[in-house]
């Protein structure tokens, strides 16, 4: 009898031994912050970007993936598949309406509502990590909203929106005092002295990742940058890394940038460069010593940049040499367009910056210096849209984004015009790693489900589309409303960066959003501002009562 079994036992076991059980795939996801959507070489940039452009040229990038206006709404976005307005940061922590604030969908962290779906990974058995900004808890003394209490084993944790990227913790305004950081629940009293903020980040994942490796579990690890936000600030060895490239300003290195785009296939040829936002005074009316501290700014910019790329380089290396990086899907995005307002006109902040530091020539982008990119840099890292950080414009909210995974070698490649939201990551991870998120209750409360959609159908060439044809996505922040309907898209800005009346464009023909439609297209208009009244009722947001701090008109400044 076992002779007659044998031969069919022996092709049972060859097989196991050739079909064996799939790893779960590791997850590595990283977030730029501030990053513009032309500052990557792939999408048009003269910046050094070699690491994520071998990303995008072997991944899938995207040319149309959304996410919110400034950083926290976006990050509650990604951890959460949820809109902002019900994550809790219907607006900005600190920067309420007198309506907003204390309402349910404001509190300016992330509330118990949703799940971060680390949380979900966690309970599967990954090893959960983070390393970087945080902006998620609303304060420091809240252990509920810290990393640790929202699905990750270890974590670094800047808590605030940013900070100062050396080891002095500087503050990015005066009242915070100090940046606050803290490694899982522990606040971090001092910061090694070579401690640069996108070198530590990337340190860290690096041991965390090899912490996973020991204890024999795939890791999921959030690396999430503060590079290239304000202030900019780097290594000394990399100071001049940028030195004279930008002395012909910001409108020439639009054109170049517009010109390499179209050589990539990104825009259509026949796109004309866009013009200056109306708050840029043009580069050729700026006197000599104007143009050199802006020249120098966008060099620090640049190199800020160049040095992310560098350390993201660092971290794929270690994956390599642990061979782990063919089984780790990466995931790179940034959180909003680039920045191009003024931290000067926030609340007195410009008082503090001229007493308490050295912007000399000389000394910018050193420790105890304090600059900003500037809008006319903004516009031309925001091209070839309008606006930028803080508008629902298409420069606010469409972001540079790509996925990579080696083991999957069927999954699409190239690029894709396909709209994708930020919400949609959330979504798409845990149907890669074979999870479902709850839809009603968690640890017995509810909660919100998911809004966003997996983008694994379409990314493993099953689907044609990832949603479908039509899709509304809108947004709100600040006042500052955007309802996108396919080709559509209609936005309302207050002076005096609107014409306080909705705007509609067609985006299919005019990209760059020059010519307003409102007027030739009622029918149309009035249809996307149903779209914008159904979500406001659905999602329970509060239009500000009046102008905040970040949306005032303080900030609105010429370079």
């Amino acid at each position: 009898m076992f002779k007659l079994l044998l031969p069919f036992l022996m092709i049972f076991l060859l097989a196991c031994q050739t079909n064996p059980a799939p790893k779960r795939p590791n997850i590595l996801l990283i977030v730029a912050d501030d990053l513009g959507y032309a500052d990557l070489g792939c999408y048009g940039s003269e910046i050094q970007t070699p690491h994520l452009d071998q990303l995008a040229a072997d991944g899938l990038m995207f040319t149309s993936f959304y996410a919110a206006s400034t950083c926290s709404p976006s990050r509650a976005m990604l951890l959460t598949g949820v809109n902002a307005h019900r994550c809790g940061l219907g607006t900005m922590t600190g920067d309420w309406a007198p309506n907003q604030k204390g309402k349910r969908g404001y509190e300016g962290y992330l509330n118990r509502d949703v799940v971060s779906f680390p949380r979900y990974l966690q309970r599967a058995g990954y090893h959960t990590s983070m390393a970087g900004k945080w902006h998620l808890a609303g304060g420091p003394n809240r252990k509920e909203f810290w990393p640790v209490s929202r699905g990750f084993d270890r974590s670094f944790a800047l808590m605030q929106g940013g900070a100062g990227h050396f080891y002095d913790k500087q503050p990015i305004v005066e009242a915070m005092r100090e940046a606050i950081y803290f490694r899982d629940d522990e606040q971090v009293d001092d910061l090694p002295e070579n401690f640069y903020s996108s070198t530590y980040y990337a340190d860290r994942a690096i041991q965390y990742i090899e912490e996973a490796q020991k204890e024999g579990k795939p890791f999921f690890h959030y690396l999430s940058f503060t590079a290239p936000h304000w202030p900019l600030q780097v290594p000394d060895e990399d100071i001049n890394l940028y030195k004279g490239k930008y002395e012909d300003g910001y409108q020439a290195l639009a054109k170049r940038r517009m010109e390499k785009m179209k050589s990539l296939g990104l825009i259509p040829s026949q796109t004309p460069l866009p013009k200056l936002s109306p708050n840029v005074i043009p580069w050729e009316e700026l006197t000599e010593e104007e143009r050199r501290i802006s020249s120098k700014r966008m060099e620090l910019y640049a190199a800020m940049i160049d040095r992310m790329d560098r350390e993201v380089g660092r971290v794929i290396s270690r994956l390599k040499a642990l061979g782990m990086y063919e089984n780790t899907l990466i995931v790179f995005l940034a959180d909003n367009g680039a920045e191009g307002n003024s931290i000067r006109g926030y609340r007195g902040t410009g008082t503090w910056i001229d007493t308490s530091f050295d912007n000399s020539l000389a000394n910018l982008g050193r420790i105890d210096s304090y600059v900003e990119l500037g809008a006319g840099w903004a516009y031309a890292a925001s091209l070839p849209f309008r606006w930028y950080k803080a508008f629902s414009t298409e420069g606010g909210i469409r972001v540079p984004a790509m996925v990579h995974y080696p083991a999957a070698p069927f999954w699409k490649r190239g690029k894709t015009s396909e709209y994708a939201s930020i919400k949609d990551l959330s979504a798409t991870i845990m149907e890669v790693v074979d999870l479902q998120p709850a839809r009603d209750t968690f640890e017995g409360r509810p909660i919100f489900p998911m809004e966003g959609k997996s983008m694994l159908g379409f990314l493993q060439g099953q689907d044609s589309m990832i949603h479908a044809k039509g899709q509304v996505e809108v947004w709100e922040l600040f006042g500052r409303i955007g309802v996108k309907e396919g080709k559509w898209k209609a936005e309302w800005m207050e002076e005096p960066y609107g014409k306080v009346r909705w705007e509609l464009y067609d985006l299919e023909e005019d990209l760059i959003q020059q010519h307003d439609l409102a007027t030739t297209h009622p029918e149309r208009l009035k249809r996307m501002i149903q779209h914008w009244e159904d979500y406001q009722g659905r999602n329970d947001v509060i239009y500000p009562s009046e102008p905040t701090a970040y949306a005032s008109d303080s900030i609105w400044r010429a370079d």
